[in-house]
């Protein structure tokens, strides 16, 4: 398939006047401008009439199929809101992906999400990465656990503490983070120890030695603990919902402590402790920062902060720790130069809505170029999808959304998406 005659924001160099992009269903084979499509055979060609050509929108933080619309308790089931640390809880198993949202995200041009748990527990469980396009859930994901959900501040602490249960202050949520991190690392040791003794026991046996070790004990299985095992070993992130400064402050603290890859999620207050969170992200760029378990101990660690995910940017202040809420956050963190994604936090913000709140950003202060880097190859690159998503060049995913105008104007329509290389949204006139 061919797109031609568009102008392509490639969201890595300067738009391209006249151009084209040749594609298949499973990457982009070609980008150019003028008339050499014209010598590719046997494909279709869709005159874009000068519109505009982005790569598909990404949200790198929403609910999205765990909230269901329209429905109340009967469809809520984003939070497991029976123990503050539920790490094998898995968005994939909660998402109706029948639930009309996904429509609606497609045909306002959001083409990926990042989906998982809410904030109701310190740690919550395996949030996914999925396209909004498919038949089904399974055939939408790109990742099924790209990381694992943690969260601070009020939340923990309104659904435990009023059941006299941990967490009831900030000092108990940071606590239960701490205490699930050390004990999933003395597991993992003790798992570990366990392997190797029955390796042992097991070639003694083979071998028919005399001195063959007695047989180990069983090692008994804990499923939350080894969840968290690409955790500790610096596989995966912490996505960390953290509004006011100081639940910022502790989850760099223990990201720090354990070794961690994380994002900050949220981030209201961010604006007030830019220069701080900058130097966190600069020193977490060293070679050895953010391995959890494997840092090399003779050289100096701690964790690495991926990026800044900034949302919702429209709302009220709902409670205390929104008091200083802004739609300058997204800029000032930007300007300090930090990666800066945007963020709908689907409910509090319908789906569609997501290049809405990416100009909200831009009203308070983003550069439209930053702002819609921060919902394409921003957010890809926080999530760590950019090698296939993001951006249109060679080789990367086809998924793409046409636009007769700025995407940050609301006058602006989506005329054509494409997913994986076929037209999922057509309002071509």
């Amino acid at each position: 398939m061919i797109i031609y005659n568009a102008e392509i924001y490639t969201m890595e160099s300067e738009p391209i006047s006249n151009g084209y992009v040749i594609f298949d269903k499973e990457k982009i084979q070609k980008v150019g401008s003028g008339d050499g499509w014209k010598s590719t055979e046997d494909a279709d060609a869709i005159d874009a009439k000068g519109a505009r050509l982005y790569p598909g929108f990404i949200d790198a933080h929403s609910h999205i199929g765990l909230f269901d619309d329209g429905i109340d308790d009967e469809g809520c089931d984003g939070n497991e809101i029976v123990s503050p640390i539920s790490p094998d809880l898995r968005a994939i198993d909660g998402i109706l992906y029948a639930d009309r949202c996904f429509r609606e995200a497609r045909e306002a041009g959001v083409t990926l999400v990042a989906a998982g748990p809410g904030s109701a527990n310190i740690i919550g469980g395996q949030f996914a990465i999925l396209s909004t396009y498919e038949k089904t859930l399974d055939r939408a994901l790109v990742d099924s656990f790209f990381a694992m959900k943690a969260a601070l501040g009020e939340n923990p602490k309104m659904c435990y503490g009023k059941e006299n249960k941990a967490p009831q202050t900030r000092m108990g949520n940071a606590a239960l983070l701490r205490g699930v991190l050390t004990e999933t690392i003395e597991y993992y040791e003790k798992k570990k120890q366990s392997e190797e003794k029955w390796a042992e026991y097991n070639n003694a046996d083979k071998h028919d030695s005399d001195d063959k070790p007695e047989q180990p004990d069983i090692f008994e299985k804990d499923l939350e603990l080894e969840a968290m095992f690409p955790v500790i070993k610096g596989e995966k992130p912490l996505k960390i919902h953290a509004h006011r400064q100081d639940d910022i402050l502790t989850a760099v603290r223990i990201a720090n402590e354990f070794n961690l890859k994380y994002t900050l999620d949220h981030c209201t207050e961010g604006h007030l402790i830019a220069d701080v969170l900058k130097d966190e992200y600069d020193a977490g760029q060293g070679s050895n920062r953010g391995l959890g378990i494997f840092t090399d101990k003779e050289k100096p660690a701690g964790g690495k902060l991926l990026g800044i995910i900034i949302g919702p940017v429209i709302g009220d202040r709902s409670k205390p720790e929104l008091s200083n809420m802004s739609i300058t956050t997204a800029g000032e963190l930007y300007k300090a130069g930090l990666p800066v994604a945007i963020m709908t936090d689907h409910p509090d913000v319908p789906e569609q809505y997501l290049a809405l709140s990416a100009a909200i950003a831009k009203k308070g202060g983003l550069s439209e170029k930053a702002a819609v880097e921060a919902i394409t190859i921003t957010a890809a690159k926080i999530l760590g999808i950019e090698a296939r998503y993001g951006s249109i060049s060679v080789s990367k995913a086809p998924d793409l959304v046409l636009i007769d105008g700025d995407p940050l104007e609301l006058s602006s329509d989506v005329v054509m998406v494409i997913g994986s290389g076929r037209i999922v949204v057509d309002n071509r006139k």
